[in-house]
């Protein structure tokens, strides 16, 4: 069976948490996503030097929060600054299934075999590994791979599920926050570092 390719396009900036709620915020109020676009890009919501800046920010930005329910866009618009990180990490492993699984198969699965460190040569033996089944990794030039690990890190250390010194911070999620992704897949709170006790709603 063919697997699906990995979309690789997420070099563009980091979780983008204050940007991300100013889009939903307005999503919330117009509920119209080509609306939304028009009145960032009109008045310059994103406060980008040049018209092409902002439409590949607004881009990133929007097809993340896509990614989210109405819900759990109304709980981004309203939550803890914790709760709002979660949920743009969330929207991020949907929107890259690459990092989906990172998160899964490598980030959750060293934090409960009380492993806490996360290093660059996790992500490059999870990026080799995956590359003998996506063929689609091994065109990805080598600077281009550094950028793509350097940004994902830096994604993690925004969404505070990793630390400065590298060592993988258990996600806190409430049992609002649970019970919200349960709602939409409950698969997807393997995204984050926590111990399966901790995932009862």
């Amino acid at each position: 069976m063919k697997l699906k390719k990995y979309s690789m396009s997420f070099t563009t900036g980091g979780i983008f948490h204050q940007e991300s709620l100013q889009i939903t915020a307005l999503y919330l109020d117009l509920m119209d996503w080509s609306a939304v676009r028009n009145y960032v890009h009109t008045e310059n919501i994103l406060q980008t030097r040049t018209i092409s800046t902002a439409k590949k920010r607004y881009r990133e930005i929007n097809t993340r929060l896509q990614q989210l329910s109405k819900k759990e866009l109304e709980a981004l618009a309203e939550s803890s600054v914790h709760d709002q990180k979660y949920l743009l990490w969330l929207a991020i492993c949907r929107r890259y299934p690459f990092i989906g699984d990172f998160a899964i198969e490598v980030i959750r699965e060293r934090y409960i075999t009380l492993k806490s460190d996360l290093n660059y040569e996790d992500y490059d033996f999870f990026f080799s590994k995956k590359a003998e089944s996506h063929p689609e990794l091994e065109k990805i030039k080598f600077s281009s791979q550094n950028k793509l690990r350097q940004v994902l890190f830096k994604m993690l250390k925004e969404a505070d599920l990793l630390l400065d010194n590298n060592l993988i911070n258990a996600a806190m999620l409430t049992p609002r926050l649970i019970n919200l992704i349960s709602a939409s897949n409950s698969n997807d709170l393997l995204f984050f570092p926590v111990f399966d006790s901790e995932l009862i709603g």
